[in-house]
């Protein structure tokens, strides 16, 4: 007997203790899942896991199966094995004869029943309990709920509560009320998925579309309190011994506060920066596709690429917007469509990379159509979100049997009459009718094709007409008379006789001599005049141009000659070739426009050269073009501070309105940069108030002055000076050090 009867047993055990263990898994990540979602920690979210992994497992007990109690299972669900699954378990040579037997029976029974039995397990329902959780967890997070359970946590940092200064005033009051509690909070739009939080720092940096609220709190009852910000004061509401005040962040800029006492003294606050963090529109790339794609007709007519989009805070849509435009000139028409990607667009990503095939035969294009398209997305800024475009993409089919209009060196403008594209409507339509010959009668076929025939010599009658050929426009005008039939009747001798084309008899191919041209030949006139009564001559076009369109005009009479004969596919190459020859003139006959120059008015002889300047008054004008000078009030205050410096004298009130002004200059230079120029604003504002009046604070607010002031423009400058490297770092240390 075999000595590895125990292996069915053994494996049947490792089975069931996997999905045990699959089954306490499943909890622990679904756990740790949703409590990521939730707090954002990955630290919290490691120890749910290893919690709930923990007490999952002491719960289900991967280790409980071993090899009795899985031959116990055995033995009670299946009676075929006869309670002798032990016996499996037991070496060979220890057991008896009859024992032998009986192990060697049920190897063998066992082998059939165990492939198709399941351990004991709830792994399934572990898996879908796991996913429910993390399913959860998404939602929640999706959807913002968590932030309606959350509070505004108060950052631990130390106490840095704001100082008062009195307000025009030289006395220090003692008693003057001073902060006890000050904290801002910042709650984020819900799009943005950042917890709020609050602090006693009062310089704001926030996303536009957040939330602001202030509260402070005094030691002593003050009359009132107001927030200073961009010259507009905004009074703070007295609620439970803390006035407040809230906003919802638009711009960045600088704020302060004010309160009076109740014997109306004036105190104010230094300044505060907000600094606005905007929400900036997605941005798309487009990688794989040129901006122009053309194909052939025989080619396979589909354009493939990826979008990559990006956005800060999340993007909401996506979408590729496509026009179709069929035709050319008035008769263009265009056809919107709005396309999606092949992806799935997931809403709140960060980074997307969309992919998007587009097939020109499943939108219905045919040669010479365009497709235009370029790609819209939208952000999850509310309520107005911010909107990107791509630039546009084009994709042409060729057209086979046009050619582009294009203007080279002048401004061209195209002559040719609307009906010369007509030529194109009788290839339609021969096409058609080869196509349903076979589903209409004989007599019907031949009667259509007739009728191309007489549309084909119509047409060729009208571009006679520009060769001159005036008579015989004139006989055109009265086919599908009854001459025309009399006329037939007439030379039935030859039944062919109305609709071939007589080379020899009309002489159109100078296939004969003429005499009467040998003769013409010899006035020497000819070459000076325009002869109207030579249909030859009388054109409208060159020379050149002149020759195709005989050219065409013969390829129309062997199209109509075909036509007539009910040959209409020995027709369709002479009208391909005479639409060719018709195209090449319609892009080469361009008229230009004159220039228009300027045309003085007529000279007054009488008064030509008289010399009498009565009615001439003279006029002079003087300009100042020097530019105007900007931030005067911040030049002038750096003008005074260094007066201040080194003559020592005191401020006036002259002075503090410059500093003022100046203050309100520099503030619109540093609402850009507010963590830049905070100090400085600061201390301008205490020399403007009069609070301080130090030597170094008068230098380091000059020096913030003149490196906030815009350089001008460097002008070109006829003379030419010579500038080493020694000189260039002399000048930067002078401007760094002034």
């Amino acid at each position: 007997m075999k000595q590895n009867h125990r292996h069915h047993i053994i494996q049947f055990k490792k089975r069931w203790q996997l999905l045990l263990l699959i089954e306490a898994l499943s909890y622990a990540i679904g756990a740790a899942v949703l409590i990521y979602f939730i707090s954002y920690h990955i630290l919290i979210s490691l120890l749910t896991f290893i919690l709930v992994g923990i007490l999952s497992a002491i719960i289900i007990k991967p280790w409980k199966p071993t090899l009795s109690a899985t031959s116990r299972f055995l033995d009670t669900k299946y009676e075929v094995l006869e309670y002798s699954t032990g016996l499996l378990l037991q070496p060979s040579n220890e057991v008896s004869n009859l024992a032998k037997l009986q192990q060697l029976k049920i190897e063998r029974t066992l082998d059939k029943v165990i492939k198709g039995t399941t351990p004991p397990n709830h792994a399934i329902q572990g898996i879908c309990i796991g996913l429910a959780m993390i399913v959860l967890g998404f939602l929640l997070n999706q959807f913002n709920a968590i932030d309606y359970f959350k509070t505004p946590t108060l950052l631990k940092t130390e106490q840095n509560l704001m100082e008062f200064h009195t307000y025009d005033s030289i006395e220090t009051i003692a008693s003057k009320p001073k902060i006890t509690k000050q904290s801002i909070s910042v709650t984020y739009p819900p799009y943005i998925n950042t917890k709020a939080y609050s602090s006693d720092r009062m310089n704001i940096k926030a996303v536009e579309g957040s939330y602001i609220r202030w509260n402070l709190q005094f030691d002593y009852e003050v009359d009132s309190v107001l927030l200073q910000s961009t010259g507009a004061n905004y009074p703070m509401t007295l609620k439970n011994d803390s006035y407040t005040n809230s906003t919802v962040l638009k711009y960045s800029g600088f704020y302060n506060f004010k309160f009076k006492d109740l014997q109306g003294n004036a105190y104010t606050s230094d300044l505060y920066s907000i600094e606005v963090i905007k929400d900036e529109a997605p941005e798309i790339k487009l990688i794989g596709i040129d901006p122009f794609t053309s194909f052939d007709f025989n080619q396979d007519k589909s354009v493939t690429f990826n979008a990559l989009i990006t956005d800060d805070y999340g993007i909401a849509d996506a979408q590729i917007i496509a026009t179709v435009s069929k035709g050319s000139g008035e008769s263009v028409k265009f056809r919107e469509e709005q396309l999606s990607f092949d992806a799935l667009v997931i809403k709140g990503s960060k980074k997307l990379n969309l992919s998007k095939k587009i097939n020109l035969d499943d939108m219905k294009m045919e040669p010479g159509d365009e497709l235009y398209f370029y790609i819209k997305t939208s952000d999850l800024k509310r309520p107005h979100p911010n909107v990107s475009r791509s630039e546009t993409y084009f994709v042409v089919i060729k057209d086979t049997t046009s050619y582009e209009f294009s203007v080279t060196g002048n401004m061209g403008v195209d002559r040719m009459p609307d009906y010369f594209r007509s030529q194109r409507q009788l290839i339609i339509d021969t096409k058609k009718l080869i196509k349903k010959r076979k589903k209409i009668a004989v007599n019907k076929f031949k009667f259509e094709s007739n009728e191309l025939g007489f549309d084909q010599k119509t047409l060729r009658l009208k571009y006679g007409t520009f060769m001159g050929e005036e008579s015989e426009m004139e006989e055109g005008n009265e086919y599908h008379d009854e001459d025309e039939s009399n006329q037939q009747e007439h030379d039935s001798e030859d039944p062919l006789a109305g609709f071939t084309h007589e080379h020899d008899s009309e002489n159109e191919h100078n296939l004969v001599p003429d005499q009467t041209k040998k003769e013409n030949a010899k006035n020497p006139l000819d070459a000076f005049i325009h002869n109207h009564d030579n249909p030859e001559a009388a054109t409208l076009f060159t020379e050149s141009l002149k020759v195709k369109l005989r050219k065409a005009l013969n390829e129309m009479w062997d199209a109509e000659l075909y036509l007539r004969l009910y040959k209409p596919e020995k027709s369709l190459p002479y009208q391909y070739r005479a639409l060719k020859l018709i195209q090449d003139i319609k892009n080469s006959a361009r008229i230009y426009v004159h220039r228009i120059g300027f045309d003085p008015p007529p000279i007054k002889e009488d008064k030509r050269l008289s010399g009498k300047l009565d009615e001439v008054s003279s006029y002079r004008k003087s300009e100042n073009l020097a530019p105007e000078l900007r931030f005067p009030f911040m030049r002038k205050s750096i003008v005074r501070l260094e007066t201040l410096k080194r003559m020592g004298e005191n401020i006036e009130a002259k002075d503090r309105l410059l500093f003022e002004k100046a203050g309100n200059e520099f503030a619109t230079l540093a609402i850009e940069f507010p963590g830049k120029y905070l100090k400085a604003l600061q201390q301008l504002k205490s020399i403007s108030e009069g609070r301080k009046s130090e030597n170094a604070l008068y230098t380091e607010v000059q020096k913030a002055l003149i490196l906030a002031i815009p350089k001008p423009k460097e002008t070109p400058n006829t003379t030419w000076q010579s500038k080493d490297e020694m000189t260039q770092l002399l000048i930067q240390t002078l401007e760094t050090n002034d």
